[in-house]
C-alpha cells in the first residue's frame, strides 16, 4: 500500500487515474460476475467466454492503472 499525505497535491493526472480505477474496479467487483452468470444461465458459452475475456482484460487495465498511480505518487 502506498502512503498518501494531505500535503500531496491531487493533480489532474492522479485524479484521472483514480477515477478510472474506480470505474474499472466497480465493473469488476459489482457487475461482471453477474453478466457471466447470466450468460451461463442462458447456456450461451460464447458469451460466457467473451465476458471472461473482458474480465481478464479489465484486470490487466486495473494493474496498469495501479502502476501508473504509484509512479505519479513516487515519481
Amino acid at each position: 500500500m502506498f502512503k498518501f499525505s494531505i500535503e500531496t497535491e491531487l493533480s489532474n493526472t492522479m485524479y484521472d487515474i483514480l477515477h478510472s480505477m474506480g470505474k474499472v474496479a466497480g465493473f469488476l467487483y459489482e457487475v461482471i460476475d453477474t453478466y457471466i452468470k447470466d450468460a451461463q444461465n442462458a447456456n450461451n458459452s460464447n458469451l460466457v467466454e467473451i465476458w471472461q475475456t473482458i474480465k481478464k482484460d479489465r484486470l490487466k487495465h486495473l494493474h496498469l492503472l495501479k502502476e501508473a498511480l504509484e509512479k505519479e505518487i513516487h515519481g
